[in-house]
């Protein structure tokens, strides 16, 4: 018996009993030929035609999505070829333990931000560097590790002395009342185009540096450099960045200092909830309440969102 409600909307298309069966029909195939879950993600890209804007199949997106429906129980997938973890937290949590992450220095290091030396925002582009991403958000993120959702960029913040943090975009929010009201776009437009969305899901600086402007000073140079590298991997060029920040554990301070737009409140209801209003009146909310903040990278943001703008 299934844990969950069937998501209504899978890599930005909608999802409903119709296209569960024909991921059931690839799987069921899939067993006979003993092809595996990578091979089962590429061929329900191309059945349920699930592709980016430069026409290239979202594969990493339907991975994502296909171990959820499995752990839901709407499906199920072949055993996992790969030990990467993703299939099993207990795996994952010994690939996690093998990371070299950084220990906690014995005193925090406090300095100018010019003291600190030049900030690089290094690109994760292989098994080491995904390691290393990975352990210092499960380490130090108080939201600890999971995989990041669709087309996604993650970074190793360094400075000349060292190891400073990471940040990571992937996704953005199916529905959120607060950017789509900012946006002024209906939900036609949103299934269409809110790939060109990135949402900045994970940020950590090191808790013992200690920097006076750093926060804001990288996520300028995340801002900047988020959209060529998305260029070059994924075809195209996201327009708007959004973010949420947990409002009684953050003031959100370096993302208005970065000239982030603060736009309103999350419901508490995260990105693939699926409770009805009664149910939230009755147990409250799933999850905390957040700030939504926005920030655009280009000017005529709303009217490309719209669709009338393509320069």
């Amino acid at each position: 018996m299934p844990t969950a409600r069937l998501p209504r909307q899978i890599c930005g298309l909608p999802f409903g009993p119709k296209e569960l069966v024909i991921v059931q029909e690839i799987i069921a195939r899939g067993q006979e030929e003993s092809i595996h879950r990578t091979e089962i993600a590429r061929q329900v890209c191309e059945a349920l035609n699930w592709r980016n804007t430069r026409g290239d199949l979202k594969q990493m997106g339907a991975r994502v999505a296909l171990l959820r429906l499995h752990r839901q129980e709407w499906i199920e997938l072949p055993n996992a070829r790969s030990r990467n973890g993703h299939g099993n937290r207990e795996i994952q949590q010994k690939r996690l333990a093998r990371a070299p992450v950084p220990e906690s220095p014995s005193e925090d290091l406090m300095c100018t931000l010019a003291q600190l030396g030049t900030i690089r925002l290094h690109k994760v582009e292989n098994k080491a560097d995904s390691l290393l991403w990975d352990g210092l958000i499960e380490r130090y993120h108080y939201l600890g590790h999971s995989p990041l959702s669709g087309a996604q960029a993650r970074y190793l913040i360094h400075c000349e002395q060292g190891l400073v943090g990471a940040i990571g975009f992937g996704a953005a929010a199916f529905k959120l009342k607060a950017r789509d009201q900012w946006i002024g776009w209906e939900p036609e437009q949103r299934e269409r185009r809110r790939e060109w969305i990135l949402n900045n899901r994970r940020f950590l600086i090191l808790p013992w540096i200690r920097v006076r402007n750093l926060a804001s000073h990288i996520l300028a140079k995340a801002a900047h450099q988020v959209q060529p590298d998305f260029l070059q991997q994924y075809g195209y060029a996201p327009v708007l960045l959004e973010t949420f920040v947990e409002q009684d554990r953050f003031t959100g301070g370096c993302y208005r200092a970065a000239n982030w737009i603060p736009v309103g409140q999350t419901a508490g209801r995260g990105r693939n909830d699926r409770t009805t209003l009664a149910e939230r009146e009755q147990r409250g909310t799933p999850l905390p309440i957040k700030q939504v903040w926005l920030y655009p990278l280009r000017k005529n943001v709303r009217q490309y969102l719209y669709g009338e703008a393509v320069a």
